[in-house]
């Protein structure tokens, strides 16, 4: 397994997601890593990522799919290259336990022109919690090129 975050090559000017942006300070800095044919993230849910005490807010399992995913998809694609959520589908099969390490482990599908296809699972130790399924395109240039708003408001 490579010891560099996939997300620490997106431009900085696509590095403000708040699931993966390594830019954002207030985001949850989901890192994905190459772990041979499949990429792999690890990630500590924190007490308010809760749902139900004891439990994972399930956006939160979406948004580790989401971004792991398009992590996925980039380190197939090659360095830099930044991919958007086209279609997220989230399958939840067990409660998340909020006081687990939770891994992430994607594999590519499909990859069609602009489009790469990614199955995630997320298991918390033995129990798979949930599975998805990520259309990722690249993303368009008018989107990397947009002027960026800071700060709060």
């Amino acid at each position: 397994m490579s010891e560099r975050a996939i997300q620490d090559d997106y431009p900085d000017d696509v590095s403000h997601c708040y699931g993966c942006g390594r830019l954002n300070e207030e985001g949850l800095h989901i890192p994905s890593f190459r772990d041979g044919d499949e990429t792999v993230c690890r990630f500590r849910p924190r007490p308010y990522h809760t749902a139900v005490p004891g439990y994972v807010y399930g956006g939160l399992v979406a948004s580790l799919i989401d971004c792991h995913a398009t992590g996925s998809a980039a380190a197939e694609a090659g360095p830099g290259t930044r991919f958007v959520t086209a279609n997220l589908n989230v399958d939840f099969l067990a409660p998340t336990p909020l006081d687990a390490e939770l891994q992430a482990r994607g594999r590519i599908e499909e990859v069609k022109g602009r489009k790469i296809v990614v199955s995630v699972t997320v298991r918390a130790g033995d129990l798979e919690c949930a599975r998805g399924r990520v259309v990722c395109v690249r993303m368009p240039e008018d989107l990397i090129q947009r002027p960026r708003v800071t700060g709060r408001g």
